[in-house]
């Protein structure tokens, strides 16, 4: 390489550089700027976790010092007391409000429970326990019309969910003296695949109070009228 040759490469060089240098300070301030409001970023986001925690905590602190009361009136009022962010958290708690209110005040246990089964912003799988609860207890003031309404609104949705309902929609057959109704669902929820162990043994006792053979075919359901 000739000593032109180098000079110029050299040069070339130098500019590259000053150029480099140039755009540095006119635009480094942004590679600067995005570095601060990366690191901010991510301690806010620490922070905000920290801060989702310390709530969590604190909401479960409460709902446990609730449960802690030796009255269920006690206990049913604390917990009532609760603030619950919303969605699934708040629905828990009424649902914990309710199991002790029954013990005290059934139909007011019933009513809340039934305002949880219609709130649309509850998420279903909620609004269906609250049904099941519902009209399980004993004289919560809804009549055995109401209760099979609400019941058979369950139905559509199959699966464990539906022989519960299907199971209480029994038991108010036999309310109302329907036994070879009762007898037949009952035997159709027995023979359900998906029909828990508790649940079988639930409906073989049930089957076995209305006097009918858990292995006789349906037409003999009648058995127990």
């Amino acid at each position: 390489m000739s000593e032109t040759d180098s000079f110029i490469e050299e040069v070339t060089e130098e500019v590259r550089r000053d150029r480099l240098f140039q755009q540095f300070r006119r635009y480094g301030w942004i590679a600067v700027l995005a570095v601060v409001l990366l690191v901010a970023g991510a301690s806010w986001n620490e922070w905000n976790k920290a801060q989702q925690r310390a709530q969590a905590q604190a909401l479960g602190d409460q709902i446990l010092a609730a449960l802690e009361a030796p009255e269920r009136a006690t206990r049913a009022e604390a917990l009532a007391q609760v603030e619950a962010p919303g969605g699934g958290v708040e629905a828990v708690i009424a649902l914990l409000t309710a199991g002790e209110e029954s013990g005290v005040d059934p139909q007011e246990a019933a009513t809340r429970l039934m305002a949880l089964a219609d709130d649309p912003d509850v998420p279903q799988v909620y609004r269906q326990i609250a049904v099941l609860k519902g009209v399980s207890i004993a004289d919560n003031g809804m009549s055995a019309d109401d209760r099979r309404t609400r019941l058979e609104g369950l139905l559509p949705g199959g699966g464990l969910v539906r022989l519960l309902a299907e199971e209480q929609l029994a038991l108010i057959e036999m309310e109302t003296g329907a036994t070879g109704a009762a007898l037949d669902r009952l035997r159709d929820i027995s023979e359900n695949a998906e029909a828990t162990p508790g649940l079988r043994r639930r409906v073989a006792q049930l089957i076995v109070a209305l006097n009918g053979d858990e292995t006789a075919p349906a037409d003999g359901a009648t058995q127990g009228d």
